[in-house]
């Protein structure tokens, strides 16, 4: 089954733009925030999150905010298409 798109989720680009030259060095990547009470809870988020969604985990990093009611934050970096090299 399909799911629609958000248009909320959706990057704006220029007219005109073209990224197929090899210099341009444009590498399209997204960040999704998993805040949560505890670590393992933000892992559990993200695991869920990125089993219904077909994308490509790039990396993942922590942040704690002191005084937040859910202080851990995993963010996860993601592509929708693998690299040409991995493919």
């Amino acid at each position: 089954m399909a799911k629609e798109i958000d248009p909320g989720l959706c990057l704006e680009v220029p007219e005109g733009f073209d990224d197929s030259d090899a210099e341009s060095q444009v590498h399209p990547m997204a960040r999704k925030l998993f805040p949560a009470k505890t670590a393992a809870d933000a892992l559990r988020k993200a695991s869920e999150w990125v089993a219904e969604y077909n994308v490509f985990l790039v990396d993942v990093s922590w942040d704690f905010a002191h005084d937040e009611e859910e202080p851990y934050t995993l963010s996860a970096y993601f592509t929708f298409e693998r690299a040409p090299e991995e493919a």
